[in-house]
């Protein structure tokens, strides 16, 4: 349920391989720290809650599992600052990690996101 009165999203977390690739095919924006997918969940599949769903990836060219899992780790406290207050209800995200994600400032790995989160443009109607 989203609260009113502060537009606190809450948030769940995508895990099926199937909507990674649905959110693949929508809307994209690159920053330096990331790069973030986005998409509306489909009518069919929405649930009554409107809370947004998030999933995270770092490939293998970001670098070893201790690499990855510290990228993941940090994309999902960024996520966890930023998205209630940013996401927009019933759109799935996905985060990807780059290899600039280990090195960038906490700072500007945050303003990314919201910059990212501003800046996407995500078509509704392909619902």
């Amino acid at each position: 349920m989203v609260d009113t009165d502060t537009d606190i999203v809450p948030l769940d977390r995508l895990k099926r391989r199937g909507d990674f690739l649905r959110v693949a095919r929508g809307a994209k924006w690159a920053t330096p720290g990331l790069v973030l997918q986005a998409a509306p969940r489909p009518a069919a599949a929405a649930p009554a809650s409107p809370a947004a769903r998030v999933g995270f990836t770092v490939s293998r060219k970001v670098g070893g599992s201790v690499e990855r899992n510290r990228a993941r780790r940090r994309l999902r406290e960024a996520a966890r600052l930023v998205m209630p207050a940013h996401a927009r209800p019933a759109i799935d995200y996905v985060l990807i990690g780059r290899h600039t994600t280990l090195s960038r400032p906490w700072s500007q790995l945050v303003h990314d996101l919201e910059t990212a989160l501003s800046r996407i443009r995500i078509d509704e109607t392909a619902r």
